[in-house]
């Protein structure tokens, strides 16, 4: 099982999200940004550093929302999602391919990475 943070980022009412790269396992799907937890590191620090390191932005983490468990065959993920504000930063994308800011509808048009979906499902229920 790997554990993997990931952050729903709203910045100016909208919501940030990435698309994997072909060479990523998941080619091209979109996902909230993210990263491995490393061992001895919490996971809002986690979350914190891999968006810095994906996107060269800084974030506040403000809520968690529920694990997401999913079994994609030659790996297994628990991925644990947080809610957060963007601070400051140029966004620069260093892994993945492509990034949109959109409104939190626009959601359900995207082709999400299957562990994301119901990260996309309990956000979409919530009041902002």
């Amino acid at each position: 099982m790997i554990n993997v943070t990931c952050a729903i980022i709203v910045i100016d009412s909208k919501i940030l999200v990435t698309q994997r790269s072909a060479k990523m396992k998941l080619p091209l799907k979109w996902e909230f940004p993210g990263g491995k937890l490393e061992v001895d590191e919490s996971e809002v620090d986690c979350v914190m550093r891999e968006v810095k390191e994906e996107l060269n932005i800084e974030i506040e983490v403000l809520n968690k929302l529920s694990n997401s468990i999913f079994d994609y065959g030659a790996f297994k993920i628990n991925l644990i999602p947080f809610i957060a504000n963007y601070i400051s930063g140029e966004i620069l994308l260093s892994e993945h391919k492509d990034y949109k800011l959109l409104d939190k509808i626009e959601l359900l048009n995207l082709d999400w990475a299957e562990a994301d979906l119901p990260i996309v499902e309990e956000f979409l229920k919530l009041e902002l």
